[in-house]
């Protein structure tokens, strides 16, 4: 057990909801296999973009949500990161090539958290699902969102207008991967249209639908359209995950039954009404805003969530009180260690720091202890460290070691270069005249 999980007590979780998941059923030989994600008679935190990220997701789990979609997060970007093992954090990451974490994961969610994505593309779609297909519960596909960011490429809301780009997308899906697919509609402007365009949805194979009770015009001031999320319940054998209840039905938590109900969906999707205060999962009812800030704080530093995303989330749980004192401190931060010390969490924040940095020191002793002992007795190591500021600009050590070998007549400088996950710093063994040369800095 790391120093650190004592550090992060977990409340007393409804309907074991905040368990470890836990791998059900065996195989012949004995290994244990993992039952395909259930979406009928659950409670699901819905994709929202800058809040659906880790800790807010972990803290869902926390609190009683049965399943977690992680934001939208868009095809091309995803399939620009690597995927890295965070042996610090003990998190899987998925890194673009400017180093930002796209989307950062844990072993704690892994059976509930489902991946959406914006895409256009059933070639890309296919190719991001298999990126991550193995780190978690599910795939969904965002044909809902009427934001420009999200419709101006064709994803999102403006797939509604393009059925056959639909099928394409969610067929290929189905058939690529071994994890449930889902995806995430509104309603169209006919209860018809909306209906049929479901049922061929429904024959793609998909594992269940939601439905955002609105057409793409409509924002959340606008009525929830109950009746048409019935009549899809009604017409499809499929779940159907209701969402957008958060501002006519959705208070507290019995609230999320009667919504439930009014739609006869399978299971009910919450967005706002948990950004707000996402300890509405709880059946035994909210938890103090304060507590359930600093448990969120906690979990954005365990997994070194960045802090302006930590920001925005903290932001969108005070609402009215942004204009108290602790709101303008809040507003004025500009660290993750500037936030905590606003939540009287400054000591939390050094200590998990310290944690970190030992547990990394500690990493790097084993690697280099591992590095030691396959060490190629051939090879010259020097303690040479790359600065760019000592060499004129566009030049670089490999230019002149390669002007080297031609002037004297050797062959062209061979590379072998290695990168150490724990923090991505590489290491090359160049072998130049016969001779094998490293540095001993990363």
């Amino acid at each position: 057990m790391t120093p650190w999980k004592s550090r992060f007590p977990r409340r007393s979780p409804p309907r074991g909801a905040a368990a470890e998941p836990r791998r059900e059923g065996s195989t012949a030989i004995g290994m244990t296999v993992n039952p395909p994600l259930c979406f009928r008679g659950k409670k699901i935190l819905a994709p929202m973009v800058r809040v659906g990220t880790l800790p807010m997701r972990l803290l869902a789990l926390d609190y009683g949500a049965d399943i977690v979609y992680c934001e939208e997060l868009i095809d091309i970007k995803m399939l620009q990161c690597k995927r890295v093992i965070n042996e610090v954090l003990e998190t899987v990451d998925f890194v673009a090539p400017n180093e930002r974490v796209v989307f950062r994961t844990c072993e704690r969610e892994r059976q509930r958290v489902v991946f959406q994505m914006g895409s256009a593309d059933a070639e890309r779609a296919l190719a991001v699902a298999k990126l991550v297909e193995s780190d978690v519960a599910g795939i969904d596909i965002n044909m809902g969102c009427p934001k420009e960011y999200s419709t101006k490429g064709g994803m999102g809301a403006a797939l509604l207008s393009d059925p056959d780009k639909i099928e394409s997308i969610l067929t290929a899906l189905v058939k690529g991967v071994c994890k449930p697919v889902t995806c995430k509609i509104r309603i169209l402007p006919s209860v018809e249209d909306t209906v049929n365009l479901v049922k061929r949805i429904e024959k793609t194979g998909i594992a269940a639908i939601a439905v955002h009770g609105r057409n793409k015009e409509e924002r959340p001031q606008h009525p929830v359209h109950c009746d048409v999320i019935k009549a899809i319940c009604e017409a499809v054998s499929i779940p159907v995950i209701a969402n957008g209840g958060s501002h006519d039905f959705i208070k507290e938590y019995m609230d999320i039954e009667t919504f439930q109900k009014a739609t006869a969906a399978s299971s009910v999707m919450i967005a706002r009404a948990a950004m707000w205060n996402p300890s509405i999962f709880r059946k035994e009812g909210f938890f103090p805003l304060k507590d359930v800030m600093q448990d969120y704080l906690k979990y954005a530093v365990r997994y070194d969530n960045h802090y302006t995303n930590t920001k925005y989330c903290l932001c969108q749980m005070l609402r009215e009180q942004l204009e108290t004192a602790q709101g303008k401190k809040l507003h004025a931060a500009q660290s993750t260690q500037e936030i905590c010390e606003v939540f009287e969490m400054g000591d939390f924040y050094e200590e998990t720091r310290a944690i970190f940095e030992a547990k990394k020191m500690s990493l790097e002793t084993e690697t280099q202890d591992e590095d030691d002992q396959v060490d190629d007795p051939d090879v010259i190591k020097m303690a040479v460290r790359f600065d760019k500021r000592e060499y004129p600009p566009q030049i670089t050590p490999k230019m002149y070691l390669l002007e080297w070998c031609r002037k004297e007549k050797h062959p062209q400088p061979v590379y072998e270069t290695v990168q150490r996950p724990l923090d991505r710093l590489f290491c090359s063994v160049v072998t130049v005249a016969e001779r094998k040369y490293r540095s001993t800095l990363w």
